[in-house]
C-alpha cells in the first residue's frame, strides 16, 4: 500500500482514539478534525510517506541532472535514488511510514505535542505513562485496520 499524508491523518485519528477511549486526554469534539490535522503534520516531522521518498528522490536526480525529460520515475537514477533513501530507514517502518525518529523519539514528539496544543483541553497521564502507551499504539497502527 502508498503511503501519504492521508496515511499519516489515519494515524492521527487512530491515535486519537485510543487516547480518548483510554481517557488520556480530553479535547471539545468540535475540533476533533483540526487536532487530526495538526498530529498528522507532527507525525509527518518522524515519519515518512511513499510520497515523501519519491518527492526526495526526484529532487536528488534533478540535483544532479538537471530537469529530465518524461517520467523521471521511471529512471534508473531515481530508483536508485529511492532504494538508498529508503536504506537509510534501516527497514524501520509503521504501518507502511518509514520512522525518520526512533518510536521512542516520536512517541516524546507526540507527548510534547498533547501537552502544548491549545485544542486539547487536558491529559491525564504522567510524561513516562503517555510515552509508553504511544509507543505500544503507533507500534501496533496498520492502515487496514485504522
Amino acid at each position: 500500500m502508498k503511503t501519504d499524508f492521508e496515511t499519516l491523518k489515519a494515524l492521527a485519528a487512530y491515535t486519537l482514539n485510543y487516547l480518548t477511549e483510554h481517557k488520556i486526554v480530553q479535547y471539545n469534539v468540535d475540533v476533533r478534525l483540526d487536532i487530526i490535522e495538526a498530529m498528522a503534520t507532527e507525525l509527518g516531522v518522524g515519519l515518512s510517506t511513499d510520497d515523501d521518498i519519491r518527492d526526495q528522490a526526484i529532487e536528488e536526480v534533478e540535483e544532479k541532472m538537471g530537469l529530465v525529460q518524461g517520467d523521471i520515475t521511471e529512471t534508473e537514477m531515481y530508483n536508485h535514488a529511492r532504494k538508498e533513501i529508503i536504506k537509510a530507514f534501516n527497514g524501520e517502518m509503521v504501518g507502511g511510514l518509514y520512522l525518520v525518529e526512533s518510536l521512542n523519539q516520536l512517541a516524546n514528539r507526540m507527548r510534547a505535542f498533547l501537552l502544548e496544543n491549545d485544542l486539547i483541553d487536558d491529559v491525564f497521564a504522567s510524561d513516562d505513562e503517555i510515552v509508553d502507551f504511544l509507543i505500544k499504539v503507533v507500534g501496533r497502527f496498520s492502515p487496514q485496520r485504522a
